[in-house]
């Protein structure tokens, strides 16, 4: 998966790049890591879009939340 846009509310990603560096190299990797066409499973049943394939966020949340896991970030 690659990164489209960001939000930086309240310049969070300029603190982030300056102040903790190491960090955001982390962040990226994990979600370079993470093979986005494992997790088009989500069938769509909106009238104009109805059986097209979509990306299942919380299987993308869960695969990146192991990533971060197995880099020693914590978590439940």
């Amino acid at each position: 998966m690659k990164i489209g846009a960001r939000y930086s509310h309240l310049n969070g990603y300029e603190w982030i790049k300056y102040h903790h560096r190491s960090i955001w190299k982390e962040i990226a990797d994990v979600i370079a890591f993470v093979d986005i066409t494992k997790h088009q499973t989500k069938e769509s049943k909106e009238k104009t879009m109805l059986g097209k394939m979509l990306y299942s966020p919380k299987a993308l949340n869960a695969s990146m939340r192991s990533e971060f896991i197995r880099l020693l970030w914590g978590g439940k």
